[in-house]
């Protein structure tokens, strides 16, 4: 478990030898072995997605974490410019982890600061219209 740890720890310095994006990659050799390496790629690759969309949308975000069952964590995200979005991590370890990373802000709930700086647009506004009145997402 601590080889695990510590190559969690390390990818705090670019590291691009094999490919791996500078934002968090891990070359996968650091003696972590197959489970560590997997988890480092898995943690990584969140990581890489959480900054893509905090780049996109105003180059910084913040998050809460929701528990999905046996399916791992929902991250939800709110960038800069009032975008949210989500990511789906297998444990909640891994996605604090990538969220830690990718220099975002973990909240505890999603109410408060965090509700009060996401915008909905259009398509948000007609499908809870479309779901009250009887449209297409009504069930």
């Amino acid at each position: 478990m601590a080889d695990t740890q510590q190559a969690d720890d390390e990818p705090t310095t670019p590291s691009t030898a094999s490919g791996a994006p500078a934002t968090g990659g891990n070359t996968g050799s650091g003696g972590g072995g197959p489970l560590g390496g997997r988890e480092a790629r898995r943690t990584a690759r969140v990581a890489k997605r959480i900054s893509a969309f905090a780049a996109a949308h105003g180059g910084g975000a913040e998050g809460q974490i929701a528990y999905l069952g046996q399916r791992g964590v929902r991250l939800v995200l709110v960038a800069a410019d009032g975008t949210w979005g989500d990511v789906v991590a297998p444990s909640r370890a891994l996605a604090e982890r990538a969220a830690e990373r990718a220099g975002i802000t973990l909240h505890d709930a999603f109410d408060g600061e965090l509700a009060e700086k996401v915008r909905t647009g259009p398509y948000e506004w007609s499908r809870m219209a479309g779901i009250q009145l009887g449209g297409a997402g009504a069930s």
